[in-house]
């Protein structure tokens, strides 16, 4: 029980310092915003680089810089299950709390399913579980990248013909994703990583936060983030984000079998358990959506995720 006890402070403490830094970089976005050093037009180019070369990057590096072993890779195939499973839970959910046809639907179901699961979630996993713990993480990130260019794309988008899904498989992430899990299983390095290259890769895929956070900052700036917390659609979507999408992976886990290793399985709970993801105001960005409220419902379910997720790692180390 008390080593229990540490493990839910300790995560109170890592969440507590990512929610501050997110908050301030969300700040520095909406400033930049206010004061036109970041202008409308600017946002989308960022969501683009974001998009299409930032997190491809840091996908596939994910992939090159994990370590090997057949250990590793049960572990890392067992968290991929799991991963698919619950988003085969979490997407028919969604569609049943947020019904078609209402007003926002698309960009509050979206913001039910898909979580900022790299920013929270790797410092968090990392000081669960170390270096393991972020490989597996990174095979959660690989569902959510494949699921999210092609089932968020076509979500946001509100088109599901076959011309989207064969454009949203050609995206760069899904692309990123393939190619670094065939390198890892091959067990494939690329040569020239190592050197002066790599250094520059690693620190393009070090802007991704950043970037995302000034990006959410800049469209929220153009929101009413105090109207935001009074609306009831927000924050019945945050308690879905939060609350119920969580309870029903932990319900989905505590069914499984003993002899399924906990790692993955605590992994995959609080993995969905961070708050709504910035593709979304990314992808309404694009496609011309009202990216406002998607960063509103991300900045609504971020401040409120630092209540949330320590109930929830708590519940996790339960099952």
């Amino acid at each position: 029980m008390l080593v229990r006890e540490r493990i839910t402070l300790e995560n109170a403490k890592i969440i507590g310092l990512r929610v501050i830094i997110m908050s301030l970089l969300l700040i520095i976005g909406a400033i930049a915003s206010k004061t036109n050093v970041i202008t409308k037009d600017g946002t989308k180019q960022l969501s683009s680089l974001e998009l299409q070369l930032i997190n491809p990057l840091l996908v596939f590096m994910s992939y090159q810089t994990a370590e090997q072993g057949s250990a590793h890779l049960k572990r890392l195939l067992m968290t991929f299950i799991l991963s698919a499973a619950s988003f085969c839970i979490t997407i028919p959910l969604a569609s049943l709390l947020k019904r078609k046809g209402r007003e926002y639907y698309s960009l509050e179901r979206f913001s039910c399913i898909y979580s900022n699961c790299g920013f929270i979630g790797i410092p968090l996993i990392s000081a669960l579980y170390g270096a393991e713990g972020v490989l597996c993480l990174s095979a959660y990130i690989t569902v959510f990248n494949l699921l999210v260019f092609t089932h968020g794309y076509m979500l946001i988008k509100e088109e599901s013909d076959l011309s989207a899904l064969k454009k949203a498989v050609r995206s760069p992430t899904v692309i990123a994703a393939a190619a670094g899990l065939i390198c890892y299983i091959a067990g494939l390095h690329i040569p020239f990583l190592n050197g002066a290259v790599g250094e520059s890769l690693e620190m393009l895929v070090n802007m991704n936060a950043p970037i995302a956070m000034l990006i959410a900052g800049s469209t929220a700036a153009r929101s009413d983030l105090l109207g935001a917390l009074k609306d009831t659609r927000i924050l019945t979507t945050a308690a879905c984000k939060l609350l119920i999408i969580p309870a029903a992976v932990i319900a989905l886990m505590w069914l499984l079998p003993s002899s399924v290793p906990q790692m993955p399985k605590v992994i995959v709970i609080i993995a969905a358990a961070c708050p709504a993801a910035t593709t979304g105001t990314m992808f309404a960005l694009l496609f011309n959506k009202n990216a406002e409220r998607c960063s509103e419902i991300f900045a609504v379910t971020t401040v409120l995720s630092m209540l949330t997720l320590p109930i929830v790692s708590a519940a996790a180390s339960l099952v």
